[in-house]
Parts: C-alpha cells; sequence; structure tokens
C-alpha cells in the first residue's frame, strides 16, 4: 500500500504544480493584454507616434516594477508609489519622455532617478547602454537586482548624486531626468554630448514644474517648453 500512497501523492503535488503553473500563464496574459490596452489606449491614443517607443511600451512588464498589491492597478495612465516615498511615473510619461530623446538604437543614455528600474527598462529595450543613478542606496539597489531578474545585461545602475551626473561614463547620447529639478545642472549639460538631447521637469514660479525638452548646440542648450508636469523633486544631497 505505501507505494500507491506515494504514487497519489507525487500525482497529487504534480496537478498542484500544474495548476500553479496554468494561473500564473493566465495571469501573465491578462497583464498581456492590459499592457497592449494601455498601448493603444493611453499612447496610440493621445500623442505618441515613435513605433519603438510603442513597441516598448507595450513589451516591459510594468507589473514587475510596483508594489505586489498595486499589480492589477500597474497598466493604469496613473503614477503610483513605490518605495521610500518615490512614486513610478504614469505610461504616458514614461513614453512622452522616451519619445523626446528621439532614440535610434546605438546611443549610450543617463537616466537620473532610478526609482524601480522602470524607465531604464524602456530605455534598455530601445538603445545600446543605459546608465542610471539613484540617490536612495537601497531603491538602486533593488532596482538593480529587478532589472538583472529580468535579463536587462545593458543597464548599470548607481547609488549616487543626479545631480553631478556620472562624469566616469561620459559622454552621454542623450539623458533623462525623471525627477523634478530645481535647475538644469550644469554637470547634466557638459556630460551631454554635442547635438544630444536632454529632457528634463524643472521648478518654474508658482510652485509648478515644465517638461523641458533641450538640444546641446556649440555647448548650450537650446530649450523647448513641453508640457505642465508634477514629479516628486529630485533629491540633493546635504552638503
Amino acid at each position: 500500500m505505501g507505494w500507491r500512497i506515494w504514487t497519489v501523492v507525487v500525482l497529487a503535488g504534480c496537478l498542484a504544480l500544474g495548476a500553479s503553473a496554468t494561473g500564473q500563464d493566465s495571469q501573465e496574459a491578462a497583464f498581456a493584454r492590459a499592457r497592449q490596452q494601455m498601448v493603444e489606449r493611453d499612447l496610440k491614443g493621445r500623442d505618441i507616434t515613435d513605433a519603438r517607443v510603442l513597441w516598448a511600451m507595450g513589451k516591459v512588464p510594468r507589473h514587475r516594477f510596483v508594489r505586489p498589491v498595486l499589480a492589477r492597478e500597474a497598466y493604469a495612465d496613473r503614477a503610483l508609489p513605490i518605495d521610500e516615498g518615490q512614486t513610478i511615473s504614469q505610461p504616458y510619461i514614461v513614453a512622452l519622455m522616451t519619445q523626446l530623446v528621439e532614440l535610434k538604437g546605438p546611443e549610450r543614455v543617463l537616466e537620473v532617478g532610478t526609482g524601480s528600474g522602470y524607465q531604464a527598462a524602456i530605455l534598455a529595450e530601445l538603445v545600446k547602454q543605459v546608465y542610471t543613478i539613484e540617490i536612495l542606496p537601497g531603491l538602486a539597489a533593488s532596482a538593480a537586482l529587478r532589472l538583472k531578474a529580468l535579463g536587462y545585461t545593458n543597464v548599470e545602475v548607481r547609488a549616487g548624486d543626479g545631480y553631478q551626473g556620472w562624469p566616469e561614463r561620459v559622454p552621454f547620447d542623450a539623458i533623462i531626468v525623471t525627477a523634478g529639478a530645481s535647475h538644469i545642472p550644469q554637470p547634466l549639460i557638459a556630460q551631454l554630448k554635442e547635438g544630444g538631447l536632454l529632457v528634463i521637469p524643472v521648478d518654474v514660479p508658482g510652485g509648478h514644474q515644465e517638461l523641458l525638452q533641450a538640444r546641446k548646440e556649440r555647448g548650450r542648450l537650446i530649450t523647448k517648453s513641453i508640457a505642465p508636469v508634477r514629479f516628486v523633486p529630485l533629491i540633493e544631497p546635504k552638503r
């Protein structure tokens, strides 16, 4: 009788594992459908026209970059809280900022403000190399682990002061700042290639922020105002 009991136990275990795998597959399929709906409704339905950006937004699993309890809300077009009082930007803003740096594929891109790593993952799908800086060490560490687990080998994460950029990795073809800065930091201008694009939310009078697109020409930035936005502040370290 012992071997029969063992056989039943093994079969029950296999069935349970199969049911679990089927459930996970079904859940991932549901997330994939929600992701494509997000692309159609919130990105194509607005002014996101770059086919490569739309493809990346439709591929990267945003639900893996939010708290598990918020996974079902991952494809709503709104910011969501992450650890340490920070947020993951709404999908439309991520797509817009990515579109504004006009990526072609061979670029080396600097991101300031890693957060959960979602913007870095989008960039990693589109360019040769991404360097991303996060001032909060805990967020930097968790983002690095998350990106590695998802197979992103072309992203380097660093804990440090985003206002100072990443001088050891210069020059950058494009720079994206994903937190509201009090001004455009001079080190970022210096680290941007001639002809490169910088996208950054900057504080403006009245307590608001404006998303700027800036191209470097003859060592100076030519800026263009894109839209009013609201980002968490770019943290400056205590001196």
